[in-house]
């Protein structure tokens, strides 16, 4: 799959399904699935062995990857997920901006 839109660290927020709405960081990205996982979304419960002698087995609850298409990133003067123009600078360097009011993301 190609390059994703949001990376490790970037504020997203979820555009559709169970956790739809909710702003979370981004927490690990997966460009080879187009997935990412985002912090307290898409909770999972993870059934886990006892690897090692007196470590304890049990439930764990873990994010769950969803697809990046799912996230939008989010803009604190929008104060809403939107869309991103990639803008140079004088010096050469990229900047991701919000589209519609040109803050730097």
């Amino acid at each position: 799959m190609a390059n994703l839109h949001v990376k490790k660290g970037d504020t997203v927020v979820v555009l559709s399904g169970d956790d739809k709405g909710v702003k979370g960081e981004v927490i690990a990205t997966s460009p080879a699935e187009g997935k990412v996982i985002v912090k307290a979304v898409n909770m999972i419960h993870k059934h886990v062995k006892p690897r090692k002698q007196g470590e304890a087995g049990g439930i764990v609850d873990a994010e769950g990857a969803i697809y990046a298409s799912k996230v939008a990133l989010y803009c604190s003067k929008c104060d809403k997920g939107v869309r991103v123009k990639v803008k140079t600078t004088e010096d050469g360097k990229k900047i991701r901006v919000c589209a519609k009011c040109g803050q730097e993301l």
